[in-house]
Order: structure tokens, then sequence, then C-alpha cells
């Protein structure tokens, strides 16, 4: 008689609440794709339910995952959901839910923020949507990918922002949702995107806004949008 298959003891299943944040994050997930925000299985996206953490897994295509795929974690990185290997950068995502009140995070290899990344240590301040990220945009030193030390650097360059770039390597940004923090990571990189085309202009200096309008303008944007 065959042996009976068992999953591993600290897998169980998912509840209601868990598979439909799952099916948000791939929606997320493919959505940086399709819009150019990463290449193949490049970024991470995540998820907070509770004390679990809903992951990407490590190089899966997103347009390839499905229900069955969901993969999860406790705050620790121990896995308690699904089989697949989370994403290498699990510790960029444990250390900002350690330390924050986030509840979704987007990684990404935008190309525009990327290449900004390599050119200054923060995003000089080009536009009010600044202030919506808490202030210019700082850029964590490089460090080997999926290590602490990229994790401790980035969590250095978030103090008081809810965004940062890696240098040589991308974006994170987090927020209260899933479609906060894709925002939060979309507006990072137009920003990059209209930094870089402003300071191409030969013998041209980009206007930057001062400490006081970024902090008058995050401090709009906080009551911006529908209320009720």
């Amino acid at each position: 008689m065959a042996e009976e298959q068992r999953e591993p003891r600290n897998v169980r299943h998912s509840g209601q609440e868990e598979a439909q944040a799952w099916a948000e994050l791939v929606d997320t997930a493919r959505r940086t794709v399709s819009d150019g925000l990463v290449v193949g299985t490049s970024g991470n996206v995540s998820v907070r339910v509770g004390s679990t953490v809903l992951v990407t897994p490590s190089g899966v295509p997103y347009d390839r995952l499905t229900p069955a795929d969901l993969t999860g974690v406790d705050l620790q990185g121990h896995q308690v959901l699904g089989t697949l290997v989370p994403t290498s950068e699990l510790p960029m995502h444990l250390a900002v839910y350690r330390s924050t009140d986030a509840r979704a995070i987007v990684h990404t290899h935008a190309v525009h923020a990327t290449a900004v990344s390599t050119l200054v240590p923060e995003l000089p301040a080009i536009h009010y949507m600044t202030g919506a990220l808490g202030g210019p945009v700082r850029v964590a030193p490089y460090a080997t990918y999926g290590t602490d030390e990229l994790a401790e650097n980035m969590l250095r360059a978030l103090t008081d922002r809810t965004a940062c770039l890696l240098q040589n390597h991308g974006t994170i940004a987090y927020g209260a949702s899933l479609s906060q923090a894709y925002d939060r990571t979309a507006q990072l990189e137009w920003m990059s995107h209209l930094w870089l085309t402003a300071r191409s202009v030969p013998g041209l200096t980009p206007h930057l806004l001062t400490e006081e309008q970024v902090a008058e303008a995050g401090e709009r944007l906080r009551g911006y949008g529908q209320r009720g």
C-alpha cells in the first residue's frame, strides 16, 4: 500500500481572507509587469493578513500563479502557507512589517527609478508628490539582494518615508493596502522619469521645491480624495 502523502506540519490551509488577499496580490504583481516596472520575475509583492505575510514565490512568472500557489510566512520568516519557496527578498519585506504599520509592499526594478539610484543620494524634490512619500526619497546604499545588510540599509532610508530607492537595484514602497503601495511605487517611478528628463536639457537646471513646500503639499495630500 502506497504511503499516505502528508503536508509539512508547519503548513496550514488558507482562510477566505487570505485567499482574497492572494488574488489581489497576484493581480498587483501582474500589473508591475504590464506597466513595465519589472521584467520577467524580477521584483516582488507582499501583503500582510493578521500575523501572516503572503508573498510572491521565488522565480515563478506572475502569469502562471494560481490560487493553489498561495505562499505565506509568519513575521519570523517561517513558512506557514504553501510549498513554493518565498521570494529571495523576504528579509526586506519582513523588516518593513516588523518596523512599520505597513500592510502591503511592492518592490520593483523600475528603469527610471533605478537609474536615479545610481546618480544621487536622494531623488531631488522635483514635484509636490514628493510629499506623499514623506519627503525626498532617499537611496539605500548598495548591498547584495536578499541579504540582511540590504534590509538594514533599506530601513534607514525609509525613516519617516513610505518609499526608498535601492542603489543599483530598484524601488520599495509600502502602504495600508496593495493599491496604495502600488500607487506610491508608480509615483516614484514617474517622478524619477520627470527628474531625469528635466536635468537632461542642456544649459538648464531643474527648479526644485523647498522643504517647506514639500511639507505643505504632504499635509494637503493627507486629506486628498473622497471621504466616508
